[in-house]
């Protein structure tokens, strides 16, 4: 598994500058779902989807596929119950009020935008187009 892992940061390293970027920043982003996840609900949504089941699905698809734009089917799948979940309580996030809505309202930015270019990259992958 580690070496699957290091093969595909290869990969992605070896993609376009802004990929490798955006991905860290996301990274960084979910690990900070970790302290908000011990008072907020939304906080252990987005820390489940993006550190436990969008990993485990984007490198089952990698095993098979290898570094293709198949992989954002991961997020799709791992993310959309999580963010259907944190938007249902939108209400609740109190974004002027607390770090934590501030936190939320992040993330639900990055995951949606993530997941746009994930859909693009999966309908352009389903037209035949590899990297």
């Amino acid at each position: 598994m580690l070496q699957m892992v290091e093969q595909f940061m290869a990969d992605m390293n070896e993609a376009s500058s802004w990929v490798s970027l955006w991905v860290y920043f996301m990274g960084a982003l979910f690990l900070l779902s970790i302290p908000f996840a011990f008072t907020r609900v939304e906080a252990r949504w987005i820390a489940f989807s993006t550190l436990i089941a969008g990993p485990v699905l984007l490198f089952g698809l990698y095993s098979q596929f290898g570094y293709q734009r198949i992989l954002g089917l991961a997020h799709i799948i791992g993310w959309t119950p999580a963010v259907w979940a944190v938007m249902r309580r939108k209400n609740q996030w109190r974004v002027g009020e607390t770090l934590g809505g501030k936190y939320i309202a992040l993330m639900m930015l990055v995951m949606f935008t993530s997941l746009a270019i994930d859909s693009v990259d999966v309908v352009r992958y389903a037209m035949g187009e590899r990297l």
